[in-house]
Protein backbone atom coordinates (compact mmCIF):
# COMPACT_ATOMS: atom_id res chain seq x y z
CA UNK A 1 0.00 0.00 0.00
CA UNK A 2 1.50 3.33 -1.10
CA UNK A 3 0.78 6.89 -0.01
CA UNK A 4 -0.02 7.71 -3.63
CA UNK A 5 -2.78 5.08 -3.62
CA UNK A 6 -4.24 6.51 -0.42
CA UNK A 7 -4.19 10.01 -1.94
CA UNK A 8 -6.08 8.69 -4.96
CA UNK A 9 -8.58 6.86 -2.77
CA UNK A 10 -9.26 9.93 -0.58
CA UNK A 11 -9.73 12.18 -3.62
CA UNK A 12 -12.34 9.84 -5.10
CA UNK A 13 -14.08 9.55 -1.72
CA UNK A 14 -14.27 13.33 -1.35
CA UNK A 15 -15.29 14.08 -4.94
CA UNK A 16 -17.58 11.01 -5.24
CA UNK A 17 -16.54 10.99 -8.88
CA UNK A 18 -13.51 9.48 -10.66
CA UNK A 19 -13.29 12.15 -13.37
CA UNK A 20 -13.39 15.07 -10.92
CA UNK A 21 -10.85 13.34 -8.66
CA UNK A 22 -8.51 12.79 -11.61
CA UNK A 23 -8.80 16.46 -12.64
CA UNK A 24 -8.12 17.56 -9.06
CA UNK A 25 -4.98 15.40 -8.84
CA UNK A 26 -3.87 16.18 -12.42
CA UNK A 27 -3.63 12.49 -13.31
CA UNK A 28 -5.32 10.43 -16.01
CA UNK A 29 -8.65 8.85 -15.13
CA UNK A 30 -7.43 5.44 -16.28
CA UNK A 31 -4.37 5.72 -14.03
CA UNK A 32 -6.53 6.77 -11.07
CA UNK A 33 -8.97 3.90 -11.64
CA UNK A 34 -6.09 1.41 -11.88
CA UNK A 35 -4.60 2.73 -8.64
CA UNK A 36 -7.91 2.31 -6.76
CA UNK A 37 -8.46 -1.17 -8.24
CA UNK A 38 -4.97 -2.20 -7.11
CA UNK A 39 -5.75 -0.96 -3.60
CA UNK A 40 -9.03 -2.91 -3.57
CA UNK A 41 -7.20 -6.00 -4.81
CA UNK A 42 -4.60 -5.68 -2.05
CA UNK A 43 -7.29 -5.26 0.62
CA UNK A 44 -9.47 -7.98 -0.97
CA UNK A 45 -12.64 -5.93 -0.79
CA UNK A 46 -14.49 -3.25 -2.80
CA UNK A 47 -13.95 0.26 -1.43
CA UNK A 48 -16.57 1.95 -3.63
CA UNK A 49 -20.03 1.07 -4.83
CA UNK A 50 -20.10 2.23 -8.45
CA UNK A 51 -23.03 2.95 -10.76
CA UNK A 52 -23.14 4.85 -14.04
CA UNK A 53 -23.89 8.06 -12.13
CA UNK A 54 -22.64 7.72 -8.56
CA UNK A 55 -19.62 6.58 -6.59
CA UNK A 56 -20.25 5.78 -2.93
CA UNK A 57 -18.04 4.39 -0.18
CA UNK A 58 -18.71 0.85 0.95
CA UNK A 59 -18.56 0.04 4.66
CA UNK A 60 -14.95 -1.05 4.20
CA UNK A 61 -14.21 2.15 2.26
CA UNK A 62 -15.66 4.32 5.03
CA UNK A 63 -13.44 2.55 7.58
CA UNK A 64 -10.37 3.01 5.38
CA UNK A 65 -11.10 6.71 4.80
CA UNK A 66 -10.62 7.56 8.48
CA UNK A 67 -7.25 5.84 8.65
CA UNK A 68 -6.16 7.06 5.21
CA UNK A 69 -6.74 10.70 6.19
CA UNK A 70 -4.79 10.09 9.41
CA UNK A 71 -1.92 8.44 7.55
CA UNK A 72 -1.68 11.19 4.93
CA UNK A 73 -1.81 13.86 7.64
CA UNK A 74 1.03 12.10 9.46
CA UNK A 75 3.10 11.93 6.29
CA UNK A 76 2.55 15.63 5.63
CA UNK A 77 3.49 16.46 9.22
CA UNK A 78 6.71 14.44 8.88
CA UNK A 79 7.72 16.28 5.70
CA UNK A 80 6.78 19.65 7.20
CA UNK A 81 8.81 18.95 10.36
CA UNK A 82 11.94 18.23 8.33
CA UNK A 83 11.45 21.43 6.29
CA UNK A 84 10.92 23.43 9.48
CA UNK A 85 14.27 22.23 10.85
CA UNK A 86 15.84 23.50 7.64
CA UNK A 87 14.17 26.87 8.24
CA UNK A 88 11.81 26.42 5.31
CA UNK A 89 8.04 26.03 5.51
CA UNK A 90 6.62 23.96 2.67
CA UNK A 91 3.63 21.74 2.28
CA UNK A 92 -0.02 22.54 2.86
CA UNK A 93 -1.86 24.44 5.59
CA UNK A 94 -5.51 23.41 5.72
CA UNK A 95 -7.65 25.79 7.72
CA UNK A 96 -11.31 25.41 8.69
CA UNK A 97 -13.49 28.38 9.52
CA UNK A 98 -16.99 29.00 10.80
CA UNK A 99 -19.10 31.54 9.00
CA UNK A 100 -18.45 35.13 10.15
CA UNK A 101 -16.21 34.13 13.05
CA UNK A 102 -15.43 37.10 15.29
CA UNK A 103 -12.05 38.23 16.57
CA UNK A 104 -9.92 37.71 13.47
CA UNK A 105 -9.91 38.76 9.81
CA UNK A 106 -9.44 35.48 7.96
CA UNK A 107 -8.60 37.15 4.64
CA UNK A 108 -5.97 39.48 6.14
CA UNK A 109 -4.53 36.68 8.24
CA UNK A 110 -4.08 34.34 5.28
CA UNK A 111 -2.65 37.14 3.14
CA UNK A 112 -0.04 37.86 5.82
CA UNK A 113 0.73 34.14 6.14
CA UNK A 114 1.21 33.84 2.38
CA UNK A 115 3.60 36.80 2.34
CA UNK A 116 5.73 35.25 5.08
CA UNK A 117 5.56 31.67 3.79
CA UNK A 118 5.08 31.80 0.01
CA UNK A 119 6.01 28.13 -0.46
CA UNK A 120 3.12 26.92 1.71
CA UNK A 121 -0.09 25.99 -0.09
CA UNK A 122 -3.20 27.29 1.73
CA UNK A 123 -6.49 25.45 1.69
CA UNK A 124 -9.60 26.93 3.29
CA UNK A 125 -12.74 25.01 4.25
CA UNK A 126 -15.88 26.74 5.54
CA UNK A 127 -17.94 24.34 7.64
CA UNK A 128 -20.07 24.15 10.77
CA UNK A 129 -18.56 23.71 14.23
CA UNK A 130 -19.15 19.95 14.51
CA UNK A 131 -17.50 19.31 11.13
CA UNK A 132 -14.57 21.54 12.10
CA UNK A 133 -14.01 19.58 15.32
CA UNK A 134 -14.06 16.30 13.40
CA UNK A 135 -11.68 17.74 10.82
CA UNK A 136 -9.07 18.81 13.39
CA UNK A 137 -9.45 15.56 15.35
CA UNK A 138 -9.01 13.44 12.23
CA UNK A 139 -6.07 15.41 10.86
CA UNK A 140 -8.04 16.68 7.84
CA UNK A 141 -7.63 20.25 9.19
CA UNK A 142 -4.51 21.71 10.81
CA UNK A 143 -6.64 24.07 12.92
CA UNK A 144 -10.00 25.82 12.79
CA UNK A 145 -11.72 29.05 13.77
CA UNK A 146 -15.04 28.08 15.32
CA UNK A 147 -17.76 29.01 17.75
CA UNK A 148 -17.53 28.04 21.40
CA UNK A 149 -17.10 24.35 22.06
CA UNK A 150 -17.27 22.74 25.46
CA UNK A 151 -14.83 20.36 27.21
CA UNK A 152 -16.90 17.23 26.51
CA UNK A 153 -16.65 17.99 22.80
CA UNK A 154 -12.95 18.71 22.49
CA UNK A 155 -9.77 17.41 24.13
CA UNK A 156 -7.24 19.62 22.34
CA UNK A 157 -6.39 23.26 22.96
CA UNK A 158 -8.86 26.14 22.60
CA UNK A 159 -7.53 29.68 22.15
CA UNK A 160 -10.13 32.42 22.80
CA UNK A 161 -10.63 34.99 20.02
CA UNK A 162 -13.65 37.10 21.01
CA UNK A 163 -16.69 37.30 23.26
CA UNK A 164 -19.78 39.33 22.42
CA UNK A 165 -23.47 39.42 23.37
CA UNK A 166 -26.26 37.93 21.30
CA UNK A 167 -28.74 40.54 20.06
CA UNK A 168 -32.12 40.53 18.38
CA UNK A 169 -32.22 41.80 14.79
CA UNK A 170 -35.49 42.92 13.27
CA UNK A 171 -36.87 45.15 10.54
CA UNK A 172 -37.69 48.78 11.53
CA UNK A 173 -41.45 48.25 11.41
CA UNK A 174 -41.44 45.23 13.70
CA UNK A 175 -43.20 45.51 17.06
CA UNK A 176 -39.95 44.74 18.92
CA UNK A 177 -37.83 47.28 17.02
CA UNK A 178 -37.20 49.53 20.00
CA UNK A 179 -33.69 51.01 19.93
CA UNK A 180 -32.16 51.45 23.37
CA UNK A 181 -34.67 49.05 24.95
CA UNK A 182 -34.18 45.52 26.27
CA UNK A 183 -36.44 42.68 25.23
CA UNK A 184 -37.46 39.89 27.60
CA UNK A 185 -37.47 36.35 26.27
CA UNK A 186 -41.16 36.06 26.97
CA UNK A 187 -41.83 38.84 24.45
CA UNK A 188 -40.45 36.64 21.67
CA UNK A 189 -43.21 34.07 22.05
CA UNK A 190 -45.06 33.42 18.80
CA UNK A 191 -42.47 35.08 16.59
CA UNK A 192 -41.10 33.49 13.43
CA UNK A 193 -37.30 33.15 13.44
CA UNK A 194 -34.65 33.07 10.73
CA UNK A 195 -31.47 31.19 11.60
CA UNK A 196 -28.63 29.05 10.29
CA UNK A 197 -28.57 25.29 9.99
CA UNK A 198 -28.14 23.54 13.37
CA UNK A 199 -24.40 22.85 12.95
CA UNK A 200 -23.42 26.51 12.51
CA UNK A 201 -22.01 28.30 15.55
CA UNK A 202 -24.48 31.22 15.69
CA UNK A 203 -27.39 28.76 15.60
CA UNK A 204 -25.86 26.66 18.36
CA UNK A 205 -25.36 29.81 20.45
CA UNK A 206 -28.94 30.96 19.84
CA UNK A 207 -30.38 27.53 20.67
CA UNK A 208 -28.33 27.52 23.89
CA UNK A 209 -29.57 31.00 24.82
CA UNK A 210 -33.22 30.00 24.34
CA UNK A 211 -32.70 26.80 26.32
CA UNK A 212 -31.05 28.72 29.19
CA UNK A 213 -33.96 31.16 29.25
CA UNK A 214 -36.50 28.33 29.24
CA UNK A 215 -38.05 29.77 26.07
CA UNK A 216 -39.24 27.97 22.98
CA UNK A 217 -39.19 29.21 19.40
CA UNK A 218 -39.93 28.19 15.84
CA UNK A 219 -37.19 28.53 13.22
CA UNK A 220 -39.23 28.95 10.06
CA UNK A 221 -36.43 29.79 7.65
CA UNK A 222 -33.00 28.11 7.75
CA UNK A 223 -30.12 29.53 5.69
CA UNK A 224 -26.44 28.76 5.20
CA UNK A 225 -25.03 32.29 4.85
CA UNK A 226 -25.30 35.55 6.77
CA UNK A 227 -26.23 37.65 3.73
CA UNK A 228 -29.38 35.60 3.10
CA UNK A 229 -30.29 35.84 6.78
CA UNK A 230 -29.99 39.64 6.80
CA UNK A 231 -31.93 39.97 3.55
CA UNK A 232 -34.82 37.89 4.90
CA UNK A 233 -34.91 39.98 8.10
CA UNK A 234 -34.96 43.15 5.95
CA UNK A 235 -38.02 41.81 4.16
CA UNK A 236 -39.86 41.28 7.45
CA UNK A 237 -40.07 37.50 7.04
CA UNK A 238 -38.85 36.91 10.57
CA UNK A 239 -36.46 38.04 13.28
CA UNK A 240 -33.04 36.66 14.23
CA UNK A 241 -30.97 36.23 17.39
CA UNK A 242 -27.36 36.68 16.26
CA UNK A 243 -23.89 37.68 17.50
CA UNK A 244 -23.64 41.45 17.93
CA UNK A 245 -21.09 41.96 15.13
CA UNK A 246 -23.71 40.89 12.56
CA UNK A 247 -25.47 44.20 13.24
CA UNK A 248 -22.36 46.12 12.13
CA UNK A 249 -22.22 44.55 8.68
CA UNK A 250 -23.02 46.88 5.74
CA UNK A 251 -25.86 44.54 4.73
CA UNK A 252 -27.46 45.06 8.16
CA UNK A 253 -27.79 48.83 7.66
CA UNK A 254 -31.38 49.83 8.41
CA UNK A 255 -32.11 46.89 10.70
CA UNK A 256 -32.66 47.43 14.42
CA UNK A 257 -30.47 45.60 16.94
CA UNK A 258 -32.20 45.14 20.29
CA UNK A 259 -30.55 43.97 23.51
CA UNK A 260 -31.85 40.79 25.15
CA UNK A 261 -32.29 40.08 28.84
CA UNK A 262 -29.51 38.00 30.37
CA UNK A 263 -25.80 37.67 29.60
CA UNK A 264 -26.00 35.34 26.60
CA UNK A 265 -22.57 35.41 24.99
CA UNK A 266 -21.22 34.25 21.64
CA UNK A 267 -17.59 33.14 21.79
CA UNK A 268 -15.13 32.51 18.96
CA UNK A 269 -12.12 30.25 19.47
CA UNK A 270 -9.23 28.68 17.61
CA UNK A 271 -9.53 24.89 17.72
CA UNK A 272 -6.10 23.26 17.88
CA UNK A 273 -4.98 19.64 18.10
CA UNK A 274 -2.85 18.58 21.08
CA UNK A 275 0.45 20.49 21.09
CA UNK A 276 2.49 17.48 19.98
CA UNK A 277 0.27 17.07 16.90
CA UNK A 278 0.45 20.70 15.69
CA UNK A 279 1.98 21.09 12.26
CA UNK A 280 4.71 23.70 11.62
CA UNK A 281 2.24 25.58 9.40
CA UNK A 282 -0.34 25.73 12.20
CA UNK A 283 2.28 27.03 14.62
CA UNK A 284 3.31 29.75 12.16
CA UNK A 285 -0.31 30.78 11.62
CA UNK A 286 -0.95 30.96 15.36
CA UNK A 287 2.02 33.29 15.71
CA UNK A 288 0.22 35.67 13.34
CA UNK A 289 -3.14 35.19 15.07
CA UNK A 290 -1.67 36.60 18.26
CA UNK A 291 -0.54 39.80 16.52
CA UNK A 292 -2.94 42.66 17.31
CA UNK A 293 -3.17 44.20 13.80
CA UNK A 294 -4.80 41.05 12.46
CA UNK A 295 -7.39 40.79 15.23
Amino acid sequence: MELRQLEHFVAVAEEQHFTRAAERLAVSQSGLSASVRALEHELRTPLFSRTTRTVRLTEAGAALLVEAERTLAGARAARDAVDAVRGLLRGTLTLGVEQCVAGVSTARLLAAFHREHPHMEIRLRQEGTSSLLEGVAGGRLDLAFAATVHPPEWRGELVPLAREPMVLLCAPGHRLAREGARVAWGELRGESFIDFHPDWGPRRAADGAFASAGARRTVALEVSDVHSLLELVHEGLGIAVVPQHFARKPEARGLVAVELDGAHVYESVVVLPPAQAMSPGAKALMKLVREAPLR
